[in-house]
């Protein structure tokens, strides 16, 4: 582990040096053998979904896994977003002339190492590899043994390309031991990982923000909330709840908790059921839906805080907007919440008292990504209030540098 990070290093003062239009030519290089492996990828990523069978992953995490060619031309195209996108770094972010005549100025520089530790999701190794390239941060990644195979496909990919495109093929390095032990002394890589980023279920998250000593940026699991208000217009509750729920049962900004309004619970639920029965979702909900809609299972209090990751489906009744509020901000997990309404008041209000990176207004959860936001892609969505919150693009991947430009001055 240690010469991944002396390689790291290196890396990261290589890219000092690299100009804008030098890594838009990496970025290019990289969507280009991606493509053209992307046979190679694709078998290597059966053995993955087949181990994860065996081990009897769920219908959710395999489809986090999976990779086809439609997946795989989806991540060429998000790296070539990101070489469209402008440099996050060197950006002059604040001057100031001072009295003695020092001139000071504020500038965008890269994090420097960034390691990021995370699970079944294969296209994170891509998405967060080019972030950390045009952003001028080298990455050391390191992935789950669920996606192993399909992550050492994806690298060599890289960093084939990074080496035909005269590129320090070490700024983006893999850790090919999976084991708990990797994981731990990566958090201990003080020295030579900058900032550590974990992605994936509750426990792999808490278990990197307590134990790390390299500092952490937490991103959150997803247990989000669509709140149907009383005034909301049932038909595009409905869809709006059948898109969050089951467009892709395994993200993290999949709906999987509904909240609903007592004065239409008895009109909008079964509208709701009815939609949702489509893709067989289990719904499980509290006394007072159970009687607005057949076929509903009790839920018990773990159910509300629960990221299912699967066709289920908490369904909470309260009785007033502030009611609803104070629900979602206890078990929420602070990553994407939506408001079904057409009141502008309760809106604003759902908008100011929610306190989640991501808060929306009569639209689906699942807009909560890199990608459509105008990102490019996303390294994570960030649920801490510190340095950064939400989906994470270029610029939460850099941090700030003075420059102090003198001619003798002395204090």
């Amino acid at each position: 582990m240690k010469e991944l990070g002396i390689r790291a290093l290196a890396a990261k003062d290589f890219l000092a040096t690299v100009t804008t239009e030098q890594k838009n030519s990496a970025l290019s290089a990289i969507a280009d053998s991606l493509r053209k492996n992307s046979a190679t990828i694709i078998e290597e990523n059966k053995t993955d979904l087949e181990n994860g069978r065996k081990n009897g992953l769920g219908e959710g995490m395999l489809d986090r896994l999976m990779l086809n060619e439609q997946r795989i031309e989806d991540i060429a195209a998000a790296v070539e977003s990101v070489a469209a996108l402008p440099d996050p770094c060197g950006l002059l972010l604040d001057e100031i002339k001072r009295p003695n005549g020092l001139v000071i100025k504020k500038v965008s520089v890269p994090i420097g190492v960034i390691g990021i530790i995370y699970e079944s999701r294969p296209n994170v190794t891509a998405d967060a590899a080019v972030l950390c390239l045009k952003s001028s941060n080298a990455v050391i990644l390191r992935g789950g043994k669920e996606a192993v195979h399909s992550n050492m496909a994806i690298v060599a990919a890289m960093r084939a390309a990074l080496k035909k495109s005269d590129f320090d093929e070490n700024c983006i390095q893999l850790v090919t031991d999976t084991s708990r032990e990797s994981a731990n002394r990566m958090m201990k890589m003080n020295g030579y990982i900058d900032c550590l980023i974990p992605r994936g279920g509750k426990g792999l998250i808490r278990n990197v923000v307590e134990n790390s000593t390299v500092p952490v940026i937490e991103t959150g699991s997803g247990n989000c909330h669509i709140y149907v208000d009383e005034t909301a217009d049932i038909d595009m509750a409905a869809d709006i709840i059948f898109n969050a729920k089951t467009q892709r049962i395994g993200v993290c900004n999949a709906c999987e908790s509904l909240v609903i309004h007592s004065g239409i619970i008895n009109r909008a639920l079964p509208v709701i059921k009815k939609k949702l029965d489509e893709k067989n979702v289990e719904m499980r909900g509290d006394a007072r839906a159970m009687l607005a809609a057949e076929g509903v299972l009790p839920a018990s209090d773990e159910d509300f805080a629960c990221e299912y990751l699967d066709y289920k489906i908490s369904v909470k009744t309260v009785d007033s907007l502030d009611e609803a509020i104070r629900h979602i901000n206890q078990y929420s997990t602070k990553h994407s919440e939506s408001i079904i309404t057409q009141n502008n008041d309760n809106a604003r209000e759902f908008l100011a008292r929610v306190d989640s990176s991501s808060v929306y207004v009569n639209a689906s959860t699942r807009f909560t990504d890199g990608g459509e936001f105008g990102l490019g892609a996303e390294i994570g969505i960030s649920t801490q209030k510190l340095h950064a919150r939400g989906p994470m693009g270029l610029r939460e991947l850099t941090t700030t540098k003075y420059l102090i430009y003198g001619n003798g001055q002395i204090r």
